[in-house]
């Protein structure tokens, strides 16, 4: 159930350039599912809008999510700022997430590319099946990797070579020789178009995680459309609302 909420910031720190690490104390940990992501509200009211940031992982024990973000502008700059006990507002918990059912007790692919790294950890912790973790950076700031290796074998790729295979997540899954029988993923587009490229030729499924500037983060503006194949009850033509129908859909049911 969507919510607005003040959350308290438990711990933040830098984790690669850019890249940061927050912990948040807020009782929306409870229902969160991977995949799922929360919309946090910047302070300065410039920024109107909430910056949509994926869920991390999530502890229901301790009543805490974990938000992992790279800046992208003015509010996520002002985020990196907050400090422990720095209350924010933010609205959760959003989107689908992935479906667990589809995996369990199969040889998956868990892909990740980028800040799409982040909610591949929720993913890996919860889903029951034999896991390969493929994930790609731009150089060797590996961030998670070791928090990904908990939950399965964990494959490197690097645009610069400098880690693991040199290229992308695609370039690792044939130089180490892997193969799946449903892939799960969260990246950049041009890697999301190559693993449907990559399951269609195999016949297997891929859940995708779509990344999209959004406004409002609960369908009402359209502001984040996806073609599809089938017909959006929402809207009666043929598109989906990334925020509420995803963000992960099935790779053969949208035009990407």
């Amino acid at each position: 159930m969507k919510q607005k909420h003040t959350a308290k910031v438990l711990s933040q720190r830098e984790i690669a350039p850019d890249i940061f690490d927050m912990w948040i104390e807020t009782p929306l940990a409870a229902q969160a599912r991977p995949g799922q992501f929360v919309g946090v509200y910047p302070e300065d009211k410039s920024t109107l809008l909430p910056r949509p940031i994926s869920i991390c992982e999530a502890d229901a024990d301790r009543g805490a999510l974990r938000m992992v973000y790279r800046i992208a502008g003015a509010g996520t700059r002002e985020f990196s700022g907050y400090g422990e006990g720095h209350e924010i507002s933010l609205l959760g918990n959003l989107g689908n997430g992935f479906p667990l059912e589809e995996g369990a007790g199969k040889r998956v692919f868990l892909m990740g590319g980028g800040i799409g790294v982040p909610p591949i950890l929720e993913l890996a912790k919860r889903l029951e099946a034999h896991k390969s973790i493929i994930v790609g950076y731009r150089d060797a700031h590996l961030f998670l990797k070791e928090d990904l290796e908990k939950y399965g074998a964990v494959y490197v790729a690097t645009e610069d070579g400098s880690a693991g295979t040199k290229g992308n997540v695609m370039d690792a899954i044939a130089a180490n020789g892997l193969e799946a029988d449903a892939i799960f993923a969260c990246g950049p587009m041009p890697m999301l178009r190559a693993i449907k490229a990559y399951a269609a030729q195999r016949g297997i499924p891929a859940y995708i995680s779509l990344e999209e500037h959004m406004a409002c983060g609960v369908g009402a503006c359209l502001g984040c459309v996806v073609k599809t194949r089938e017909i959006d009850h929402h809207s009666h033509v043929h598109n989906a609302r990334i925020c509420t129908d995803g963000p992960v859909f099935e790779a053969r049911d949208v035009e990407i």
